[in-house]
């Protein structure tokens, strides 16, 4: 917190005096008549945010790095001083402060406490003794040993089900859509939640090797992987840094050199070390230290206006230069929100009368197909009736008595079990069926599947006309399911069936061709490690979770898969106003140069140059913020 206070509060210090410094040398304050007054003054204004880059110039040039950006605004803000300039000292400096401490926020946002955040492991674990629980740390469980998990609860460790069946919300692993049902002897993996009943497990792998404890790892070995992009500023300044010094110096020296052979030329080394230090207050980067940050953040600015984070100025950049989409499925290009999509009956009974008689026998189940069926009937003003003797058979259905008939709801294993006999064909149809029986008589089924996002289409066919061809899709969902969306929306290479690791490889897969640039889009924890690792992650921020939101580089904040294209147009018109603002600071910069080493413009214009460019920067920076986006 001290940390972050002084960064605030050392420029703050610096402005507050630096303006009252000016005030009182315009308004011919009598101490400040005083050269040695201003110079204190001025002096104090510039260590709190000088000191630091002294400092930082000093460690470059011990680790050899000797002509950093640091160096340069080291000895032009000297320099000023040295001639008596100390307002413009103290500026330049305070604008390159604060400028750098607007990059490096954003950037160290995207990385605070990741590791606290994605770490939603239990903190302990029921072990079984007997007749009697233990409360103890997952790291103390051994392999074999047995624990307990209660309904709700976060399972800590990978191990095999004891119990007979059991239902399992997947999500934070696998993305799945749906509960999974495991069998006895089955094994159930670190992360998943109970959805049911308590349940006892045998623990096969220690605390370290869980699936969960696998996650983390990708995750910390992805964030590795991916070094945050140099800064312009950084790699210009190690061309711009040595040409200006050396110019410089070659200003006070050649003339020197010139006198020792010509004696018709009068040499007087003060006139030519003011032109020098004259040369270095005007190759002062101030325009660029301000035009850069504000053209990035001026982006940022209109990118938060339309519902989109970027978590750093260099994301601006690597989205515009993308030209590989992969997709998670649920809850990014779907609602991850369950609805009825067809009714067929066997011809016996009308549609009507099936959605009632599956809907009154669900009407009790909290299972999300069962709320989505009930829903959609209510919906349609259809009267459900109170069935008798309900059982839930797990892993399979419902079972109960309606109007003195047995009805059996449930999937094909359900009518399997009963050998009632039913069409085959809906053993191959991709969407989750609810199959009914009436007496042991098959009745008709109801298809139940996630619905697609309102503007996934048109966001896919605005993504090709921008120049990403290759659209890929993962998930956690059934191949079948993936494979019918992945048809419908036309991407060609579509992965159902796979774990985070599977991701990972896909990830990696992709990204060993040095000509893609791959961008993930996903919302759950299961989907953190291949948003750390792809080259822009983007986590949608509304329904996501906390850890893929940390993990990604930028969030859609409200969902919409539209919102991607929205990046990409801000990103390439961000890029488009920083370039047009770097041309013209390094353009005016070398035309006053020139006139400067000619002797013909003074401290004066060099300064009204510089602070003229630093405003016409800021206005085109902010112009950003009153573009229209047209995502079509």
């Amino acid at each position: 917190m001290n940390t972050q206070l002084k960064t605030y509060i050392r420029p703050a210090i610096s402005f507050i005096m630096l303006i009252a410094g000016l005030i009182a040398v315009w308004g011919h304050t009598a101490c400040f008549e005083n050269q040695w007054i201003r110079f204190i003054w001025y002096l104090l204004a510039y260590f709190p945010v000088g000191l630091p880059v002294l400092k930082e110039a000093w460690e470059s040039i011990r680790e050899k790095d000797i002509f950093s950006e640091y160096l340069l605004m080291s000895i032009a803000t000297i320099g000023a001083f040295f001639i008596g300039e100390y307002p413009e000292g103290v500026a330049v400096m305070l604008f390159y402060a604060i400028g750098e401490h607007f990059q490096d926020a954003a950037i160290d946002r995207a990385k605070k406490n990741i590791g606290d955040l994605l770490d939603v492991r239990p903190e302990t674990a029921n072990l079984v003794k007997g007749d009697t629980l233990e409360t103890v740390s997952p790291e103390a469980v051994k392999t074999g040993e047995i624990i307990e998990i209660k309904t709700g609860g976060r399972i800590p460790l990978d191990g095999l089900l004891l119990n007979d069946s059991a239902t399992f919300n997947t999500a934070a692993l696998t993305g799945e859509s749906l509960p999974r049902t495991i069998e006895k002897g089955e094994e159930v993996l670190a992360g998943m939640i109970v959805a049911d009943q308590v349940i006892r497990i045998q623990v096969v792998r220690p605390f370290g090797q869980s699936a969960l404890s696998r996650i983390l790892e990708l995750v910390e070995n992805a964030s590795v992987r991916k070094a945050p992009a140099e800064q312009f500023i950084r790699r210009f300044a190690r061309i711009y840094t040595p040409a200006v010094v050396a110019l410089a110096v070659l200003i006070v020296l050649l003339p020197w050199i010139y006198a020792l052979f010509s004696a018709s030329f009068s040499y007087d080394f003060n006139t030519w070390l003011y032109k020098g230090l004259v040369f270095l207050v005007i190759s002062c980067p101030c325009a660029l230290v301000i035009s850069i940050p504000l053209g990035y953040f001026g982006g940022i600015g209109a990118a938060s206006r339309h519902g989109v984070l970027f978590k750093g100025s260099n994301y601006l950049d690597a989205i515009t230069q993308v030209n590989t989409m992969v997709f998670d499925k649920t809850g990014t290009l779907t609602k991850g929100v369950f609805e009825v999509q067809e009714i067929v009956a066997d011809g016996a009974i009308s549609e009507n009368n099936l959605l009632k008689i599956i809907a009154s026998t669900e009407a009790q189940s909290t299972h999300p197909i069962a709320k989505a069926i009930v829903e959609y009937a209510n919906q349609q003003k259809i009267i459900l009736e109170k069935p008798e003797n309900t059982k839930e058979i797990a892993g399979l259905g419902l079972e109960a008595a309606l109007n003195g008939s047995q009805i059996c709801v449930g999937n094909t294993k359900l009518l399997d079990s009963y050998h009632i006999i039913f069409p085959e064909e809906i053993r191959l149809i991709p969407e989750t069926t609810v199959l009914c029986a009436i007496d042991s008589v098959y009745a008709g089924y109801i298809t139940v599947a996630d619905t697609l996002k309102e503007d996934v289409s048109q966001t896919l066919v605005s993504l090709r006309r921008l120049g990403i061809k290759n659209l890929v899709m993962l998930s956690g969902d059934k191949q079948a399911i993936v494979s019918k969306l992945a048809s419908e929306l036309g991407i060609e290479q579509a992965y159902g069936d796979l774990l985070p690791e599977n991701k990972v490889e896909h990830i990696e897969h992709l990204k060993s061709n040095p000509a893609n640039i791959v961008a993930f889009v996903g919302d759950g924890i299961n989907d953190a490690p291949v948003l750390a690792l792809s080259d822009v992650g983007i986590a949608m921020g509304g329904l996501g979770s906390d850890v893929a939101i940390e993990a990604a580089d930028l969030i859609i904040q409200t969902d919409q898969p539209g919102k991607i294209v929205t990046a990409i147009q801000l990103g390439k018109i961000t890029r488009r106003i920083v370039i047009q603002n770097i041309s013209l600071a390094l353009g005016v910069k070398i035309i006053v140069l020139i006139l400067a080493t000619a002797g013909i413009a003074t401290l004066w214009e060099a300064v009204f140059a510089d602070v003229g460019v630093a405003l016409l920067a800021i206005l085109n920076a902010i112009r950003i913020l009153k573009i229209k986006i047209n995502r079509k």
